[in-house]
């Protein structure tokens, strides 16, 4: 008799050790929202449709998985640094995060590109979230050690940040920092201001929770993540993938719907 070993589907895998399963979970839950709104955003785009995303509940929606996401890019940053400052030297840690921010960066201008060359600039991405994430990381590098500097730090980024944003300006060049210009309009706007203080108190969230890679309170080794959250917690070690594919897949499927729309119809027309 023949044995075959049972495989557990990925999904089902316990998170890797070390890895707070609580944060995953969140970031996938951020990320099944984002898949969310951003088909709400296509099917207004390419499938004609006009639904109000810019006012009430989608509104609100769309601002609360941006926070959601940057908040655990500062939560992420202590957790990252707390294990690495006992392995490197100051230098390393600096080489670590810049390597690790200009990466990120990178993969927005990437974006940048493809949304210009697929939307014509109209509609192009020049600092997203993406965008934000990268320098995000290198900004915050001098400030990984603070907590109360963190906290003030970023209440004031926010609400400067939020002042700016009913400003106008008529020049582009600031457009990273939260200085908008007239008719300016883009798929994704993450400026610095406020974004990074959102950033910077999650740095100081991750310290108080975390303060050495762990909960405060907890002396036990941690419980496994429950198996009903395992595919969330996965979506969310996957985020970045994700976050560069879900798009064409989205957009993708309407195409693929309104094909097979456009075929009944035909074959409708035909039996008449």
């Amino acid at each position: 008799m023949f044995y075959m070993e049972t495989i557990k589907p990925t999904w089902l895998v316990k998170p890797a050790k070390g890895r707070l399963w609580e944060i995953d979970f969140l970031r996938g839950i951020a990320v099944v929202m984002m898949i969310v709104f951003h088909f709400l955003y296509d099917l207004n785009y390419f499938a004609g449709h006009s639904l109000a995303l810019w006012t009430g509940f989608w509104w609100i929606f769309a601002r609360a998985t941006a926070t959601i996401f940057v908040f655990l890019v500062g939560i992420s940053l202590h957790l990252s640094y707390s294990r690495a400052k006992v392995k490197l030297s100051e230098s390393g840690l600096t080489r670590k995060y810049v390597k690790r921010g200009f990466r990120v960066f990178g993969w927005g201008l990437l974006i940048t590109g493809l949304t210009w060359l697929l939307l014509g600039g109209v509609g192009t991405i020049w600092f997203g979230v993406l965008h934000l994430i990268g320098i995000s990381i290198i900004l915050a590098r001098p400030l990984l050690k603070y907590r109360m500097l963190n906290l003030i730090l970023g209440l004031v980024f926010v609400v400067v940040g939020l002042n700016l944003a009913t400003m106008v300006f008529g020049f582009p060049w600031l457009l990273p920092l939260g200085l908008m210009p007239a008719s300016f309009y883009t798929l994704d706007y993450t400026p610095i201001l406020p974004w990074f203080g959102i950033v910077l108190l999650g740095l100081f969230t991750g310290k108080v929770i975390y303060p050495v890679g762990r909960l405060k309170t907890r002396k036990k080794p941690r419980p496994a993540a429950p198996r009903t959250a395992r595919p969330v917690c996965f979506i969310g070690m996957h985020s970045l993938l994700i976050y560069l594919l879900h798009q064409p897949v989205l957009i993708g499927l309407i195409h693929l719907i309104q094909l097979i729309q456009l075929i009944q119809l035909i074959q409708l027309i035909q039996l008449i």
